[in-house]
C-alpha cells in the first residue's frame, strides 16, 4: 500500500508506508475466494489501532489510490441487475434528494412495486437511489457482513447509495449506528460536523429542529478504493463530484450496555416481587416523602447488583446473535455430492462466513450456529475446535485421539452440517 494516507479527525494527515509499522502492505491483498476481513477493510491501519483509537470515538479515513479495491464486492452493472431483475420493492429501494422531497408515490406502481423506468428518470434528475439490505441478495456483500459480524459479535447490514454527478441524497444528519463507508465508483466530498448526541441509542434519531449541526471539523473526498469509518452521533453530509458515485455502507447494528442492563433488570424483576410492588400511594402529592422513595430505589438497585446473573444474560445475547446470522451455504449441494471422495489426505477447511459458538461440557462439545445446536462427542472436542478455526488443513492433521476413520467421519459430518468445506478432493 505504498503512499497510503490516513486522515485523522482533528489531527494532521499521517503518511503510512510499508515498513513504517509492523504491517506490510501485501498483508491487505485479499486472496481470491477469501472472505473480506476487517483487516482488509481497514488496511494498512491495524485492528488494534482501530479499536484503541477510533472505535466509537472519532472518524477514520483511509486513502489507497487503488480504484479497484472494492470491485469484487459490487459494480454499477450489479446494481442495475438488482434493480431490474430481482423485484426489489419500496421501501427497500428509496430515492432521496437533499434539494427537494421525493415521495414513494413518485416511483412506485400498485403499492410497493417499483416503476424502475421512473426510478432511473428521477436518478437522472438528481435523486440518489438507496438500496437497503442488499447483502441479502448480493453474495459478496453477504460474505462481507458475516466476516465483520464474526469480528464484532454484532449484526451488520449493507446499504448501497447510487448518486448522480453533483448531487446530494440526504441533508446533514447523524446515524444511530456506526458505519464503514466503502467507495466503489466515482467520488464524494464529505463534511464532518459536531456530535450533538454522543453514541445515540436506536430511537434517538437526528432531528434538525433539536440537534445543532455544529461547525465543520473535518472535510475529505472519498475516491474509489477508499474507506471511511463514522461513529454514530457524528453529524455529516456528502455530495458527489462531477461523476456518478457508488458507495456501500456497512452498518454495525451493535448491542450496547444499555441493552444488557435492561435485560438484567427485567430478569431480576421477574424473580423478585420487591420490584413489582406499586409506587407508594399518593406519590404524586405534595406531601410525598421523596427521601423514602430514594431510599427504596437505592435498595432495589443494590438488589439488581447482587441478584443479577451476568453470564445468563450474556448467553442470551450470544444466542440471539448466533441465531440471527443466516448461513452462507452456496455450493453445499456439490459438497454433499463429493462426501465419499473426501479422504485422509484431502484438504478441507472451515466454511467462510460461519458464525458459531462452541460450548464444552463433560460429555460433549456443541456448536451453536444457524439457529440450531450441533453436538459432538467429548473425545472429538479438540479436533472440532481445530477444524472450525482453520481455513485450510489436511484431514490427517486433526489433533486429538481420533484414528483415521474417526477423522474422516468427523470431517464429513462437519461438511454435511455446513460448517466445513472440502478444498481439494
Amino acid at each position: 500500500m505504498k503512499g497510503c494516507r490516513v486522515c485523522l479527525s482533528g489531527l494532521p494527515s499521517d503518511i503510512h508506508r510499508p515498513g513504517s509499522s509492523s504491517e506490510s502492505g501485501e498483508k491487505f491483498v485479499r486472496p481470491p475466494g477469501a472472505a473480506p476481513s476487517l483487516e482488509w477493510l481497514l488496511g494498512p491501519i491495524s485492528k488494534k489501532v482501530f479499536f484503541e483509537d477510533y472505535w466509537e470515538k472519532k472518524p477514520l479515513v483511509v486513502r489507497r489510490s487503488k480504484p479497484n479495491y472494492f470491485s469484487s464486492l459490487l459494480s454499477l452493472d450489479e446494481v442495475d441487475r438488482v434493480l431490474t431483475t430481482l423485484d426489489r420493492r419500496y421501501p427497500d429501494v428509496t430515492l432521496k434528494n437533499a434539494n427537494g422531497k421525493v415521495s414513494g408515490d413518485d416511483y412506485t406502481a400498485g403499492g410497493d412495486s417499483l416503476d424502475v423506468a421512473k426510478v432511473y428518470q428521477l436518478f437522472e434528475a438528481g435523486s440518489t437511489i438507496t438500496l437497503a439490505y442488499i447483502d441479502t441478495v448480493v453474495p459478496a456483500l453477504a460474505s462481507l457482513c458475516r466476516s465483520l459480524e464474526s469480528e464484532f459479535s454484532s449484526p451488520f447490514q449493507t446499504n448501497v447509495y447510487l448518486t448522480p454527478a453533483g448531487a446530494q441524497g440526504a441533508k446533514h444528519h447523524y446515524d444511530t449506528h456506526d458505519v464503514f463507508v466503502l467507495q466503489v465508483v466515482g467520488a464524494k466530498k464529505w463534511i464532518i460536523y459536531g456530535t450533538p448526541v454522543e453514541l445515540p441509542l436506536r430511537g434517538q434519531d437526528f432531528d434538525s429542529s433539536v440537534h445543532a449541526r455544529g461547525a465543520p471539523t473535518l472535510e475529505f473526498k472519498l475516491e474509489p478504493g477508499d474507506t471511511a469509518y463514522v461513529p454514530r452521533g457524528i453529524v455529516h453530509d456528502a455530495r458527489s463530484t462531477d461523476e456518478v458515485s457508488l458507495h456501500i455502507t456497512a452498518g454495525i447494528l451493535g448491542y450496547t450496555w444499555t441493552d444488557l442492563l435492561l435485560e438484567l433488570v427485567s430478569d431480576v424483576c421477574l424473580s423478585d416481587p420487591a420490584f413489582r410492588k406499586a409506587l407508594p400511594p399518593g406519590f404524586a402529592g405534595n406531601e410525598f416523602d421523596r427521601a423514602l422513595g430514594r431510599e427504596t430505589l437505592r435498595k432495589l438497585l443494590q438488589k439488581v447488583s447482587a441478584q443479577s446473573n451476568f453470564d445468563l444474560i450474556l448467553d442470551r445475547f450470544i444466542d440471539e446473535f448466533i441465531s440471527k446470522s443466516p448461513p452462507l451455504l452456496r455450493g453445499q449441494i456439490a459438497q454433499m455430492a463429493a462426501l465419499d471422495r473426501v479422504k485422509i489426505d484431502s484438504v478441507v477447511g472451515a466454511r467462510g462466513g460461519v458464525i458459531s459458538h462452541l460450548r464444552t461440557s463433560g460429555e460433549s462439545t456443541s456448536a451453536d450456529c444457524y439457529g440450531r445446536t450441533i453436538t459432538f462427542p467429548s473425545h472429538a472436542s479438540e479436533a472440532v475446535r481445530f477444524a472450525l478455526s482453520k481455513s485450510e488443513f489436511v484431514v490427517r492433521e486433526l489433533p486429538g485421539d481420533l484414528d483415521d476413520s474417526g477423522k474422516l467421519a468427523l470431517v464429513r459430518r462437519l461438511i454435511r452440517e455446513g460448517l466445513a468445506v472440502a478444498r481439494t478432493i
